[in-house]
């Protein structure tokens, strides 16, 4: 007789996270579920159109004994909207799948929350560490804060053990936002003014993730049904470090030039772009010795994991 394999729902599967998670699990054994907006043609989807307060979960959830929540909302144009769309994606969209969850019996559940529930930055102070007193910054931050709460009192009264992951910006083939804007200046040979920049910063592989989220589902804490833990690469580097490792990884010459951080920040100020500011100028350290003492150890390098990144990585 063949063994079932375990059955896990994954949310935001065809997403940038999503789309390197789910056939890491199906390689590892599982038998993946893929919840998606829309149909993509593939044999293991279902089709969630809205995560919210009012999704119907019930179908999805039928016989799955995982779940790893990926989705969620992260930027939004229009801020008139957005409190309201973070409010009902991320927090009730969050709680409300959960709730579901353990009502049909799924013994894990694996939230993926953010590193930006700490702050943007910890300069001065010691690397984040999961104790630390939260002080989320922005709609994105505050959500995933308010969600974390949500399930750490759902978790006192349910079987359900729930894992929250708290991640630094995470890098690999198809990534958005701030890694895509630094491979692309690297491949033009823009000039980038971080010369100057003297921080530390975590990053994080989606494989590396990955595992570690590999390694939660295959080794839950018999002890707790809540957990946080941040995850991230062994190597934390400066800014400049972290564009000359990814110059390297792309067969070009960085062309870093030094300005005074206080101007560059005046000038990223004015243009709009404090959050490049916050995610590229400050420190941000994470103490990553919980996650550690679970088994699990970063699968790739910094070197090897920006090299699959732009193996793959449209410019």
């Amino acid at each position: 007789m063949t063994e079932r394999k375990p059955v896990v729902l994954v949310t935001g599967a065809n997403g940038f996270v999503g789309s390197h998670v789910a056939p890491a699990l199906a390689q590892a054994g599982w038998k993946v579920r893929r919840a998606v907006r829309s149909p993509g043609g593939m044999d293991d989807e279902v089709v969630i159109e809205t995560i919210g307060p009012e999704s119907d979960w019930q179908a999805a959830l039928e016989g799955v004994d995982a779940v790893v929540h990926l989705a969620a909302r992260v930027h939004h144009k229009h801020e008139e909207h957005a409190v309201q769309l973070y409010r009902n994606v991320n927090i009730a969209g969050t709680l409300h799948l959960a709730r579901s969850a353990a009502t049909a019996g799924v013994r894990q559940f694996i939230f993926l929350s953010t590193v930006l529930v700490h702050g943007r930055s910890n300069d001065g102070r010691a690397p984040f560490s999961e104790e630390d007193i939260l002080t989320p910054r922005g709609l994105y931050g505050m959500s995933k804060a308010a969600a974390e709460a949500g399930l750490r009192t759902l978790a006192r009264d349910s079987a359900m053990k729930i894992s929250v992951i708290r991640p630094p910006l995470v890098y690999g083939a198809g990534a958005r936002g701030n890694f895509a804007l630094l491979t692309r200046a690297v491949h033009l040979g823009l000039p980038l003014p971080f010369g100057a920049i003297s921080n530390h910063r975590a990053f994080l592989a989606v494989q590396n993730l990955s595992s570690f989220i590999q390694r939660r589902l295959a080794h839950p804490d018999p002890e707790s049904n809540f957990e946080i833990f941040l995850v991230a690469d062994r190597e934390q580097v400066s800014t400049p470090e972290f564009i000359e490792r990814l110059a390297r990884a792309s067969g070009k010459s960085p062309r870093l030039f030094g300005m005074s951080p206080d101007l560059l920040a005046a000038l990223l100020s004015m243009i709009g772009r404090q959050d490049t500011h916050d995610s590229l100028i400050g420190s941000l350290e994470l103490n990553v010795s919980k996650a550690i003492a679970t088994g699990w150890q970063p699968q790739v390098s910094l070197d090897e994991g920006l090299r699959l990144a732009l193996s793959a990585q449209e410019i």
